[in-house]
């Protein structure tokens, strides 16, 4: 699958995972252990289907999922 990018350089990618853990916030879930849940294990369970955050998270791969993830960190740290 291939990651588009909207005009501010956002990947599709990084927006899901971005509604995700905000979904999982308002529910009041740990969001990084529930997404570290789901991306090492593929059970979509751990991510709540409040506003619709599990389909979201289903529709990208999960080695991708990874990858924007530590691209992102990556870009942080300025390694």
């Amino acid at each position: 699958m291939i990651v588009k990018k909207r005009d501010d350089d956002q990947t599709v990618a990084s927006m899901i995972l971005e509604d995700v853990y905000h979904a999982l916030k308002e529910k009041g879930y740990n969001p990084i252990s529930q997404i570290a849940g789901y991306l090492l294990s593929g059970d979509p369970t751990y991510i709540t289907s409040h506003n619709n955050a599990r389909g979201n998270i289903r529709r990208i791969e999960r080695d991708e999922l990874v990858e924007e993830l530590l691209s992102s960190y990556v870009k942080q740290r300025d390694l």
